[in-house]
């Protein structure tokens, strides 16, 4: 079968350059959703199960295995596991055991409500308005708030001080993860060393600024323990996270995940169960699994009306040249041989607009950062993800190429020829 030459479909391209703009500029729309799509699944993934250390155990409360936020444990148990348990790791003298409090608080900037108006917490809510009527304040935006001591910083590896200094207990002082701002809705600079944060209704001052790379710790607010505890009024911790040490050089020996469970067992008194802080993090990507799915669904309904609407831009573009197609025919061209041209100046098109939302992606999407409800993340927008879209651009120019293809080489040759 003799085929058209490739450089008739690249000429065809240029003959309506509106058709030829809307096709690429269509394609590189569905492409980009995608691109989106995929990038937004894969960054939540990536954060998810990336957070947890790779020798950490969470112990929380029985009964709270699904949020640490509902758990609550005595304030002893940090002491108790320390010298119970052999096999933790230690520097210096000290046990890799961090007692933490996790809570979600209401968090905004500006100054205090206390400050503006001496009244009390209650009446502080709201304030006169122009016109004498009483409007609410604002109360903020949900943060994830992580009480720690100092042990926190040899828990967790990956976060890493990269401004300022560690908060101090009594102080008032917090020091804020990379994407505060974004889970806050503000820009950088009113999340930097030395601005405040009003929570619990009085600021609290930033002197320190870390970072924890594919991460959602990124996104938490970390503040002394005991001021955390204060400010919340609550006498018992979320969860204890400590770091087991697989081979102790000193001793010889090492410990693993069954030690830490067998110690549970034995002390039921103490109500805890335990969990690698890996696995932990792993079921709450499966918690989100969900919006993963209508990520995808949304994405596909978006490129099924793409389709339809390429289909219409090349069912009009086609339509115009049933007189050339049936010229085509009556010199020798078989309908096959013309189709396949057809797919290919449609899938030139699509294909260019896939490349064009590619080059987006990779260049201003990917590491885009994405608030949620566990705080926020970056879209990661990998190989899998820019082949997806590349594939989805091919397919949309076969797909949309075929049926008005079909439909345009359906005349006779000699009606096609009597075309206007």
């Amino acid at each position: 079968m003799r085929l058209l030459p490739f450089a008739y479909a690249v000429r065809n391209l240029g003959r309506s350059p509106s058709r030829l703009f809307l096709s690429v500029a269509g394609a590189a729309m569905v492409v980009l959703l995608i691109l989106v799509a995929g990038g937004f699944v894969n960054g939540m993934s990536r954060a998810l199960k990336a957070t947890g250390g790779e020798h950490n155990v969470i112990l929380m409360g029985a009964g709270s295995e699904e949020s640490v936020e509902r758990s609550e444990i005595e304030a002893g148990v940090p002491g108790v596991l320390a010298a119970s348990v052999s096999g933790i790791r230690t520097r210096a003298g000290v046990a890799y055991v961090s007692p933490e409090v996790h809570v979600m608080l209401p968090v905004r900037v500006g100054p205090s409500q206390s400050a503006a108006n001496p009244q009390s917490r209650a009446e502080s809510v709201v304030a006169e308005g122009s016109g004498g009527s009483r409007v609410p304040r604002p109360k903020g935006r949900q943060v994830m708030m992580r009480g720690v001591t100092p042990a926190a910083s040899l828990v967790h590896e990956s976060v890493s001080l990269t401004e300022g200094r560690w908060p101090e207990s009594g102080a008032d002082e917090v020091m804020v993860g990379r994407m505060t701002g974004t889970v806050l809705g503000i820009s950088e600079s009113d999340v930097q060393v030395g601005k405040a944060l009003v929570i619990d209704g009085r600021p609290w001052t930033i002197v320190g600024r870390f970072s924890a790379p594919g991460t959602v710790v990124e996104a938490e607010v970390w503040l002394p323990l005991a001021d955390l505890m204060t400010a919340t009024k609550r006498e018992t911790i979320s969860c204890v996270v400590l770091t087991l040490d697989p081979y102790n050089e000193a001793t010889g020996e090492g410990a693993d995940f069954g030690d830490i469970a067998a110690f549970t067992k034995t002390r039921p008194d103490l109500e805890l169960v335990p969990m690698t802080e890996r696995e932990y993090y792993g079921k709450l990507a499966s918690f989100f699994g969900p919006i993963k799915i209508v990520a995808w669904v949304t994405a596909g309904l978006i490129a099924v009306g793409g389709l339809f609407g390429g289909l219409n831009t090349m069912y009009a573009a086609f339509a115009s040249r049933i007189r050339e197609l049936g010229t085509l025919q009556s010199i020798g061209y078989r309908r096959l041989a013309i189709v396949w041209s057809m797919i290919q100046e449609s899938t030139l098109a699509t294909a260019a607009g896939g490349l064009l939302a590619c080059a987006v992606g990779v260049f201003l999407l990917d590491g885009l950062a994405v608030r949620f409800s566990m705080g926020a993340f970056g879209l990661l927008i990998d190989e899998t993800v820019i082949g997806l879209g590349l594939l989805t651009g091919l397919a949309l120019g076969v797909a949309g190429a075929l049926p008005p293809a079909i439909r345009c080489l359906r005349p006779t040759i000699p009606v096609a020829l009597k075309a206007v």
